[in-house]
């Protein structure tokens, strides 16, 4: 029985990983429903396998101990029914991530790649997205969920002031507004004493409570945006006690 060649460079290694790689992603995107359909739940423990030439395929696990490369994960067709599709495969796309790292390395354990070519690898492959990302293409989504909201900005939503300039709006629309208006009509700047007005951007001081035209504080709405405490500048001014 002819030997089986194995990659021993990082060039080598880098290619049979993304080779690996591709496949797996293949078959957690455009070969989809025929993933799903191999990954039934009433047969034996399976894998997701992806090949250095870009093919995947379901199947059992090797039997020998320990085998010859690490295995990937094993039993996914059974959490196939009791899950939302896309958060099954989303499950799958994260071993599969952990398993072309632990092939790749491997392959720089085995074939005495040393200190300086195992960070040249994790470097190459880090350049890739991973495939959870490629599967879901969640990153920039959470992302977005995940950035903060100051507690300026909140406060101004839930006092009905605006923040930012309104647009033009139908009739019925800009009856509301003018009900608004007479609403908070009242509602004085505290630094140049001007009325609330609905085109304006207004900011709330979480100390004193003062409601400010963000020009007249030199606060934008996008800088409202990142402050989680605004203090006007009187409040900002003031010492504490001794």
């Amino acid at each position: 029985m002819a030997a089986r060649l194995y990659p021993r460079s990082v060039e080598e290694v880098f290619k049979d990983f993304k080779g690996r790689r591709a496949a797996l992603i293949k078959a957690l995107t455009t070969d989809v429903e025929e993933f799903y359909q191999q990954c039934d739940p009433e047969r034996e423990n399976l894998c997701l396998y992806g090949h250095p030439h870009g093919e995947w395929d379901v199947n059992l696990p090797v039997e020998e101990v320990p085998p010859e490369l690490p295995e990937p994960a094993l039993g996914i067709n059974f959490a196939r029914d009791g899950m939302q599709e896309k958060d099954w495969l989303a499950l799958i796309a994260v071993h599969s991530d952990s398993w072309l790292l632990s092939v790749a390395f491997y392959f720089g354990a085995r074939f005495s790649i040393d200190k300086a070519d195992r960070k040249r690898l994790f470097s190459l492959i880090n350049d890739l997205p991973t495939v959870f990302e490629v599967v879901t293409e969640a990153t920039k989504k959470l992302q977005k969920e995940k950035s903060p909201v100051s507690n300026s900005s909140s406060k101004s939503k839930s006092n009905s002031k605006p923040v930012k300039v309104s647009k033009p709006q139908p009739k019925d629309e800009e009856e509301l507004d003018e009900e608004e208006d007479d609403e908070h009509g009242e509602t004085l700047c505290g630094a140049c004493g001007d009325n609330y007005a609905s085109d304006e951007f207004w900011i709330c001081c979480d100390i004193c409570e003062k409601w400010f035209h963000g020009k007249c504080v030199k606060i934008t709405p996008a800088k409202a945006e990142q402050i989680k405490q605004y203090k006007c500048p009187s409040c900002s001014n003031k010492r504490p006690r001794p």
